[in-house]
């Protein structure tokens, strides 16, 4: 049972006087969080900001991360998004799903290039328009599909333009009936993050930009591509983090749910 549902339950309990005031408020002082030790489970966030909890792979160990998800999914969370993962802490994650009872168990779909992985399946769309995600090139998939597919997870329909930079500008305009009917853009480049600013001259959407630590030396890991997109001429493009595929695709969603 999700943890919304546990609570309108508890509340008809408390309505028909089968649940004191004292032992529901106690129950819900109890249920914001989970401590695992090494973590601390927000299962209010939901409920809070329409959006759960999301784990971050990176610097975790295989163990803690099938620890968290495994959690959540007991809670009723489910999909639970996993990012920045290793294909061998999902191997690890997968092997921790199959031993689970066959009520809480989910399936685990893993994707090696964007390194994010998704317990669970996909919820049917409910945003109010398009997505597009577009990359200057096929370098920058990664982090776009970062982006895709964290905005998959929230229920939003995605659209994928990749390899189109303003280094052959005619590729980018091929695209422009997307570009015109999204209601969200987010644009991937690095080198020198020029597509943002050409995209956010040519649409009528919100703008996300997302620098990329691809480039030669004086790129400096991206931070040559932030600062061109924050100095951008155009106006609706923001910037998140160098390599944040998933900030501009949780920020796209917020975005295309409002």
């Amino acid at each position: 049972m999700a943890e919304q549902d546990r609570i309108e339950t508890l509340l008809k309990q408390v309505a028909e006087g089968e649940v004191s005031p004292e032992k529901a408020a106690l129950l819900l002082r109890e249920a914001p969080f989970e401590d695992l030790g090494y973590a601390k489970l927000d299962h209010h966030r939901k409920l809070r900001t329409g959006t759960a909890e999301v784990v971050y792979g990176e610097s975790k160990t295989g163990e803690q991360i099938a620890g968290i998800v495994c959690a959540f999914l007991k809670k009723g969370h489910q999909p639970v998004l996993v990012t920045r993962m290793s294909a061998e802490k999902a191997e690890q994650l997968e092997n921790a799903l199959a031993s689970l009872p066959e009520a809480e168990r989910a399936a685990l779909h893993y994707d090696p290039l964007s390194r994010v992985g998704v317990a669970g399946e996909l919820p049917a769309p409910d945003g109010k328009g398009q997505i597009l995600v577009i990359t200057a090139g096929t370098s920058d998939i990664a982090v776009a599909e970062e982006a895709a597919r964290t905005a998959e997870v929230l229920g939003n329909e995605v659209v994928r333009v990749y390899d189109a930079g303003v280094a052959g500008l005619h590729r980018l305009l091929a695209h422009l009936d997307e570009i015109m009917s999204a209601r969200v853009i987010i644009a991937i480049a690095g080198m020198e993050g020029a597509l943002a600013s050409v995209v956010g001259g040519l649409a009528s959407a919100p703008v996300i930009a997302v620098p990329t630590s691809v480039g030669y030396g004086a790129n400096f890991g991206g931070l040559s591509a932030l600062l061109s997109m924050l100095n951008s001429c155009a106006g609706g493009v923001s910037v998140v983090n160098i390599d944040n595929g998933f900030g501009a695709g949780f920020l796209a969603s917020r975005i295309n749910h409002m």
